[in-house]
C-alpha cells in the first residue's frame, strides 16, 4: 500500500487505540491526527473519512499488509473463531475465556487481545464511579492487561488512566450528572 496512512483519533477512543496498537504490531509508518473534541465539533476531515468502509479497522490493517505480524490465525476455521470471540468481547467480557493462557489466542498477542486491551486504561474509571475492585472481581483479566502494558505498541498507544478518570469527570459535569 502507498497511501499516507492517517489516524484520526479522539485520545479516549477505544478504537483508536486499537487501531494505533495494529499499527504499531505491524510496523507501518503513519500520521497521527488527534480530535480535540468528537463530542461537539468532528472536524470535516473525520466525517468524510470512512477507509475501512465501517470495516473493523484492526482487520482492515491485517488484510492490507497481511505480510507484517499476522493478528489473524490463516485457518479458516481458526480465523472464524478469533472474529467471534472479538465480537463477543465488544459485548460482553469474560474472563474465562481467557484462562491460564498468557493471551487470548494463546501464546501469541493477536487479534482479539487488540480489540480488548483499550478497555484496561478504562478500568480505574470503571472502579471508581462503579464502586468494585477490578483485581478481586477480575483477576485473571487484571494480570492479562498488566502483560498486555509490557508490549511497546500497547504502553505507547493507551492514555494514562488517570486521564481517562478526569475525562469521565468532565464528561458527568457537562452533561450534568456530577
Amino acid at each position: 500500500m502507498g497511501d499516507e496512512v492517517i489516524l484520526l483519533n479522539f485520545w479516549p477512543s477505544i478504537f483508536g487505540m486499537r487501531t494505533t496498537i495494529a499499527l504499531e504490531e505491524k510496523g507501518i509508518k503513519y500520521e497521527y491526527r488527534e480530535e480535540e473534541d468528537v463530542i461537539n465539533n468532528k472536524t470535516p476531515l473525520l466525517l468524510e473519512m470512512n477507509p475501512v468502509h465501517k470495516k473493523n479497522p484492526v482487520q482492515y490493517i491485517d488484510e492490507i499488509w497481511p505480510d507484517k505480524n499476522p493478528f489473524l490465525p490463516k485457518d479458516p476455521y481458526q480465523r472464524a473463531q478469533a472474529l467471534f470471540w472479538a465480537d463477543f468481547i465488544e459485548k460482553k467480557i469474560l474472563q474465562t475465556e481467557l484462562g491460564d493462557k498468557p493471551y487470548f489466542g494463546g501464546n501469541k498477542f493477536g487479534f482479539v487481545d487488540i480489540v480488548l486491551i483499550g478497555f484496561y486504561c478504562w478500568f480505574p474509571a470503571y472502579e471508581k464511579f462503579g464502586n468494585y475492585s477490578m483485581e478481586s472481581e477480575c483477576s485473571e483479566l487484571m494480570a492479562w492487561g498488566k502483560r498486555c502494558m509490557k508490549r511497546d505498541s500497547v504502553a505507547k498507544s493507551l492514555p494514562d488512566p488517570e486521564r481517562v478518570i478526569g475525562y469521565v469527570l468532565h464528561l458527568k459535569q457537562l452533561f450534568g450528572l456530577e
